[in-house]
């Protein structure tokens, strides 16, 4: 296997530098917890969007998206396009200019105007869950790929992730949401710019290059998105694809605390805007660079002259042996690691942040507390990803299924209390508790089901069995509580004084 040159070391040393110094930087500015954590809501929108982006898609596209198009097809691509097709114009006319005239921190804020102080810390909780996850699954990918490139025992392994878990916790800590918004910054271009290079160059390996690919992919079906056929224990259908775009892709940009945070991070309503439409194009067009990439490695390892794809590794592997084994290009495998560090800390850093600033006001009532205090948990919860990163492998073979397991979870239920206040008047804190209470059996109930039968129900169908139970019951169980008291609806609840509602529609 080849080795890093001293080029590689370079360039990924040079990355490091620089984000580190950016830390540095915005640590200067940070004097109040408005300022950690929204930026005193002065925040640029081209940025903010692609922080969206960056924070999103990272480590897990790097590893888990080529991985989907080379040896599955492009129904994940189709989910993935819910982000801009969907979730876009929902927050464009309704959940910004919500957020906005509210001038909330995070969703958790507005369960608590809704509801109550009780639901809103189950709000932060069930956020906290699906963050450390989330963010552990994200440095495993990465030691996936480190894994491959750097030829690491599982010990060396481990002390690597461990690493780079206190790296991205030291300068999220120093700079706070400034810090984390202009890496991102750096990283979605280190990320798209990589990724570009590296499919023209899987394409110049393939005899007769674009055409053999795309003759390939066709005769396999590599491009296939519109299978009609129900099956709940197939990703591979329209039905998967709809459960997942809506309850996991669309529900985490409603409800998560970093993009919600990200929102109100600018200075009015028409950057916020502006900001979906910047995260909107980087999602079709680098996660179909992406799929490419995986589309062109498999026409390298399935044309006529081929031998299929490696057996000595898995499948999460073979992006990072292509570039280390096939095209062991001077330089490349420092570009690799500096965009596999840009992928993993746009999300680390932005998990690690959100999770702070959920203690900080959900629990704490952060306004009496200071910066430093801030930067202390940051530092907890960065302990805390760390020991994710080393568990989340239990749950799962590949790093998208193991990140689909986790949102869905916990995604969905926070998807459903939203729908719950802003659609249904009537719904109340016990109505709430009695959605939770049934989305959690209904996802036992399919655990059992799995063990009993012998079957394994498709992952993308997780965020629908926590949505719909929590809403539906929700719904049904309000009616048998007390109504919300007037100030609990007004201004809150979508037709309810709906001038107040929709005042941002028009603002700019």
């Amino acid at each position: 296997m080849a080795s890093l040159g001293l080029l590689d070391w370079l360039i990924f040393g040079g990355y490091v530098v620089v984000v580190f110094a950016l830390g540095l930087w915005f640590a200067r500015e940070q004097h109040t917890n408005e300022d950690y954590f929204v930026g005193s809501r002065r925040m640029n929108w081209i940025a903010v969007g692609l922080s969206l982006f960056a924070g999103t898609f990272s480590s897990l596209s790097f590893v888990g998206l080529p991985r989907e198009a080379a040896y599955k097809d492009y129904h994940l691509y189709l989910a993935i396009l819910f982000i801009p097709f969907a979730a876009g114009p929902l927050l464009w006319f309704v959940f910004v200019p919500l957020y906005y005239r509210l001038r909330l921190i995070s969703i958790n804020e507005y369960f608590e105007r809704r509801f109550n102080s009780r639901v809103r810390k189950l709000g932060s909780f069930l956020f906290a869950s699906y963050a450390i996850g989330w963010m552990g699954d994200m440095l495993h990918a990465v030691g996936v790929i480190l894994q491959t490139v750097l030829n690491l025992s599982r010990a060396q392994l481990t002390l690597a992730v461990v690493v780079l878990g206190l790296f991205a916790t030291l300068y999220t800590s120093l700079g706070g949401v400034k810090a984390v918004i202009w890496t991102d910054v750096l990283q979605a271009i280190t990320l798209g710019g990589g990724m570009l290079l590296v499919l023209f160059l899987v394409v110049g390996r393939v005899p007769d290059g674009w055409s053999t690919v795309w003759q390939v992919a066709v005769r396999d079906q590599k491009f296939a998105m519109l299978n009609t056929r129900f099956d709940m224990t197939e990703n591979e259908n329209v039905y998967s694809v709809v459960a997942f775009g809506i309850f996991v892709y669309v529900g985490a940009h409603l409800v998560s605390f970093g993009a919600v945070q990200r929102y109100v991070s600018m200075p009015n309503l028409r950057a916020a805007r502006g900001s979906l439409i910047v995260n909107g194009f980087m999602v079709a067009a680098v996660c179909g660079l992406f799929f490419l990439v995986g589309t062109a490695l498999y026409g390298f390892y399935h044309h006529p002259e081929a031998d299929g794809f490696p057996a000595s590794i898995s499948e999460d592997q073979l992006l990072p042996y292509f570039i280390q084994n096939v095209l062991a290009l001077p330089g490349l495998n420092g570009l690799l690691l500096a965009g596999l560090f840009a992928a993993a800390m746009s999300s680390v850093d932005t998990g690690i942040n959100s999770l702070t600033a959920t203690l900080v006001y959900d629990w704490l009532d952060g306004r009496h507390h200071g910066v430093g205090f801030s930067r202390i948990m940051c530092a907890v919860f960065g302990m805390a990803v760390i020991i994710s990163a080393l568990v989340v492998p239990l749950l799962g073979d590949h790093v998208f299924e193991i990140i689909m397991k986790i949102s869905g979870t916990f995604i969905g239920p926070l998807f459903g209390m939203l729908l719950l206040g802003v659609l249904i008047p009537w719904s109340n804190p016990s109505g709430v508790l009695c959605g939770l209470i049934a989305a959690a059996a209904c996802l036992m109930t399919v655990w059992g089901v799995e063990a009993w039968q012998g079957i394994e129900i498709s992952h993308w169908w997780y965020g629908a069995f926590t949505c719909v139970p929590t809403f539906v019951v929700g719904v049904l169980a309000s009616r048998l509580f007390p109504r919300p008291q007037r100030e609990q609806i007004e201004g809150l609840v979508f037709g309810h004084n709906s001038k107040e509602f929709q005042q941002g529609f028009t603002e700019v």
